[in-house]
């Protein structure tokens, strides 16, 4: 990469499935790389995998991004002056260049059919197709001129294989390891172009498609290191080294517990999503959960998801996106595994679930309040329950959440917590009632009815003044009163503090509770 090259990276998923949390973290860091540098970022589809291809998987993929907030400044879906971005379309272009590297030697035609191949994998041992087995084997190398032209003019299958020279050390030289060193003969003679699709496989594509759009930085995951030394011969064969990007490798998502890389199984055995959005799988059926319909905000995945990896430089952890943004950089990324603690993803969505005002909370609580028959078109702020349904209003629907919000963690917890706000309670939690109700509680608690009934003010101040004022007067114990009330208006011993619940409520509504609950339970 030259200096003044403007910084450009892309995020180049293969449609073969839902896109995993890794691959999100990896798309996320390339946007804030690019965000801050002030540079683009290229969605690039690498579909040259035509057996492993599933229906649907783009659309995820694409769908998952958005609703993400990673945008695209070019790619699939946007447009740009580097189209086509989906490989499967850029048959020509590859082409071209896999004739160059056969031209000059630096790859080579392979008839090797699957059952050779597996033969020779059966009786050598960790066989590898590379300098010390090559001159063996059904290649061009091995075959006269007028042989291989024979065979190309039958149609005989082949593979283009590119020529690893060995005993030859190859630097990568990584944004976040540093200098990483590899000798070649450990690598074998990969597989460049198949002629049975006209495709070529994901080294020749990546290669050409990051010279061409002109990607100054290729950031991606820890597992494609082992590739990097091919990239950087094949740069150096096309003659394109001076062109070459910078290399960041991400270090990997590690399980929460045990060993090894985060799978769907870890999710499923833990009882986590493993990916953005719900996934269908198009053969089988079968569901995924994701984080979307888990009731997870876009902002608390992204800013968990950040902090896997890398970190701000500060103990800050609620970040907003612009705020990463800013703060990013691929030095302060880690070199080992990070692991995934799903219970700190919760965490993250639970603060931001308290950010949210309760009019956002109540858009997103309606349907809620709908599946359980509550009417939310109410003018009155004091609710209606004295009809077949539950009426109230948009601001008592918000006031209500704002009350409880600090106890949820995720939307679909807060009908567990304020549902007494919609409904009166159908039974009494029995261990409350063994502690609080005594015999001389339904008592205590008429005679406070009509303290209520006479109180001018329904708020919360000068209904607990007035309260402790009469609990001295008559020598009652106060939290026997709290406790019986409560029971009374919620069912059990929970909720937020008392006479916000009464003044919510209202006089009417609380007053009816009270004395329901001496009929029951007296």
């Amino acid at each position: 990469m030259s200096e003044n090259q403007r910084v450009r990276v892309r995020f180049a998923p293969s449609p073969t499935g839902p896109l995993h949390i890794g691959g999100v973290r990896t798309a996320l860091y390339n946007y804030l790389f690019a965000k801050q540098q002030g540079g683009d970022l290229i969605l690039r589809i690498e579909d040259t995998d035509s057996q492993r291809f599933v229906p649907g998987a783009e659309d995820y993929i694409i769908d998952a991004l958005n609703w993400l907030g990673i945008h695209f400044d070019e790619g699939v879906g946007v447009g740009g002056t580097h189209a086509p971005y989906r490989q499967s379309e850029r048959k020509a272009i590859y082409r071209r260049y896999v004739d160059q590297l056969v031209s000059e030697g630096h790859a080579y035609l392979a008839f090797d059919t699957a059952e050779e191949l597996a033969e020779k994998r059966a009786s050598i041992a960790n066989f590898q197709y590379d300098a010390t087995t090559r001159m063996g084997l059904n290649n061009s190398l091995t075959l006269d001129a007028s042989a291989v032209q024979e065979m190309l003019e039958n149609g005989t299958p082949y593979v283009v294989r590119f020529l690893v020279e060995p005993e030859q050390t190859i630097v990568v030289n990584d944004l976040i390891r540093g200098a990483v060193s590899f000798n070649s003969s450990i690598l074998d003679d990969k597989v460049l172009f198949k002629s049975a699709d006209q495709l070529p496989t994901y080294h020749m594509a990546n290669i050409v498609d990051d010279h061409l759009m002109a990607i100054s930085h290729v950031i991606r995951g820890e597992e494609w290191l082992p590739s990097a030394p091919l990239h950087v011969m094949l740069y150096k064969a096309l003659g394109w080294e001076d062109s070459m990007p910078a290399f960041a490798h991400l270090p990997l998502l590690l399980k929460p517990d045990g060993n090894g890389k985060l799978s769907k199984r870890d999710g499923d055995r833990l009882g986590f999503p493993v990916f953005p959005c719900d996934w269908i799988d198009p053969k089988t059926g079968e569901k995924s959960s994701g984080y979307r319909e888990s009731g997870y905000y876009p902002e608390a995945v992204v800013n968990f998801l950040a902090l896997l990896g890398w970190n701000p430089g500060n103990d800050q952890e609620i970040l907003s996106m612009d705020e990463l943004i800013e703060l990013f950089s691929l030095d302060r990324c880690s070199k080992s595994g990070a692991r995934f603690d799903y219970e700190k993803g919760k965490w993250f969505n639970h603060q931001y679930l308290q950010q949210r005002s309760g009019d956002s909370l109540t858009t997103d609580f309606n349907p809620i309040l709908e599946s359980k028959g509550v009417d939310t078109n109410r003018e009155s702020l004091l609710p209606d329950f004295t009809g077949q349904i539950v009426s109230v209003s948009p601001a008592y629907v918000s006031l209500a959440l704002e009350k409880v919000k600090m106890r949820a963690t995720f939307v679909n917890d807060l009908w567990e917590q304020a549902s007494f706000y919609f409904e009166r309670p159908g039974s009494y939690q029995e261990k409350t009632v063994q502690k609080y109700w005594k015999p001389e509680t339904a008592g205590m608690l008429q005679a406070y009815c009509q303290q209520l009934e006479a109180a001018p003010v329904f708020t919360p101040e000068p209904l607990e003044a007035m309260t402790n004022a009469w609990i001295a007067d008559n020598g009652y114990k106060s939290g026997l009163l709290y406790n019986a009330v409560r029971l009374a208006l919620v069912g059990e011993a929970k909720g937020p503090h008392l006479f916000d619940i009464a003044e919510l409520l209202g006089k009417e509504e609380t007053l009816y509770r009270i004395k329901r609950a001496i009929d029951v339970l007296h």
